[in-house]
């Protein structure tokens, strides 16, 4: 191979550490990110919740109102039976008055599960606020080390960067067009290395697809400085050690 060939090999070589580093930067912000959708969600969470509560004390006033209502009817109804002038009347005025108490007694009940569930709903408030307060304080850790390690990610691939462009130039405009396309296809790995299969002489395939190849590649990668690509994948191959064919 001659030193087209080799400057993509070098050209693959600085691209696979650029990725490295890109990668780490966009992993570093992603924490955040994650971090923040979830302090959001918890957040999301709580208004559900209040809202519950809300609702829960509305009924429960309700409820209170009406057995206000109802005590004041029990106190009319006790004043009827001492004014109550025949028997007949007096046992009309006791049944309503016991049937009202009945009534009286499951609103109690009611009641009285209605506020355990607001005090359960406010606990569940709390605790959640507790959680938003402890990520809260997870994600400004988060963003201190995110943009400590964003400097030093930036840093690191501006360097690679400024390499890849050097050894760029140091290749013809159409093999590097080539080499940039096939880059996006395969995130990255535009480079494959052609594979002896199974130390078998003349049997050869692709190091990205692993599809077979003909001698005739390896060959005019042996004799010649031109791009030759995989016919199943497109990557552009290079030679590996052959040393065995």
């Amino acid at each position: 191979m001659g030193p087209v060939l080799n400057g993509l090999i070098k050209l693959q070589s600085v691209e696979n550490r650029l990725r490295i580093e890109k990668s780490k930067l966009t992993r570093c912000r992603r924490n955040v990110i994650i971090q923040e959708n979830q302090i959001r969600s918890l957040q999301n969470a709580l208004e559900a919740k209040k809202e519950e509560v809300q609702l829960g004390k509305v009924q429960f006033d309700r409820l209170e109102l009406e057995l206000k209502s109802r005590d004041e009817s029990i106190a009319r109804l006790r004043a009827s039976l001492n004014t109550a002038k025949t028997n007949k009347e007096y046992a009309a005025v006791l049944t309503q008055l016991n049937t009202t108490k009945a009534d009286n007694s499951k609103i109690e009940t009611q009641s009285l599960e209605l506020l355990k569930s607001i005090e359960a709903d406010e606990t569940e408030c709390q605790e959640i606020q507790s959680q938003i307060d402890e990520q809260k304080q997870h994600l400004e850790q988060l963003r201190t080390e995110a943009e400590m390690l964003s400097g030093k990610y930036q840093a690191e691939i501006d360097k690679i960067q400024a390499e890849w462009d050097q050894v760029a130039q140091t290749i013809p405009e159409k093999p590097l067009e080539i080499f940039k396309r096939v880059t996006e296809t395969y995130d990255g790995q535009a480079v494959a290395v052609i594979e002896q299969q199974g130390g078998k002489k003349g049997a050869y395939s692709c190091g990205g697809c692993f599809m077979g190849l003909t001698t005739e590649c390896v060959n005019l990668l042996m004799t010649k400085d031109d791009i030759i690509r995989c016919p199943n994948c497109t990557r552009i191959l290079v030679l590996g050690d052959l040393s065995g064919s």
